[in-house]
């Protein structure tokens, strides 16, 4: 008798290398995938904006081979200080780490997409590449609202992707905006 629930060996979920068992992500993203774990320290480092109250958003900067440089977290509500954005903060711990404001070939990986200010930082940092969650479409600037990182007259435009784990990052906002 045939199981509905094992493909026949024919199919293409069916994975012929690891026991019989379909593939556990059928659609596999190659452009996105290999950021998910980068985006998952973000969604970490968001959580900490939540108990001062900030909107939490969460940013990590990886350096060219990969290797955690910095983290940042929205402290805008803790410090006072409205530049305090996760990702403004996270690349001026990059820059320090690295004693040097040019991050090239960087990657800064973001719960959300930047604003202007934060996009702006990018640009001025020479970052390589801007990785993010949920889109923002109130006031992103990396593709939604705007496209300040990717506009032609600038002398430096990073490459972007967007809509990583966008869900994950669309709920955590969602939840905090809900318990206010």
């Amino acid at each position: 008798m045939i199981d509905p629930h094992v493909p026949p060996p024919n199919d293409p979920a069916y994975d012929h290398d690891h026991d019989h068992k379909p593939d556990p992500d059928p659609d596999p993203d190659p452009v996105r995938d290999p950021w998910r774990p980068s985006m998952r320290l973000a969604l970490q480092e968001a959580a900490r904006a939540v108990p001062a109250g900030d909107v939490p958003v969460g940013a990590v900067v990886l350096g060219p081979d990969g290797e955690l440089l910095a983290t940042g977290h929205n402290e805008r509500e803790a410090t006072g200080d409205p530049t305090a954005h996760a990702e403004v903060l996270a690349l001026r711990r990059a820059a320090a780490k690295l004693g040097e404001w040019r991050l090239p070939g960087c990657t800064l990986v973001v719960t959300l997409e930047p604003c202007v200010m934060c996009a702006g930082a990018l640009v001025q940092s020479r970052v390589a590449r801007v990785v993010y969650g949920a889109q923002d479409e109130k006031a992103g600037a990396a593709g939604s609202l705007w496209d300040l990182v990717r506009d032609r007259r600038l002398n430096h435009r990073p490459e972007v992707i967007r809509g990583v784990l966008a869900e994950e990052c669309a709920r955590q906002l969602t939840d905090f905006f809900r318990g206010l």
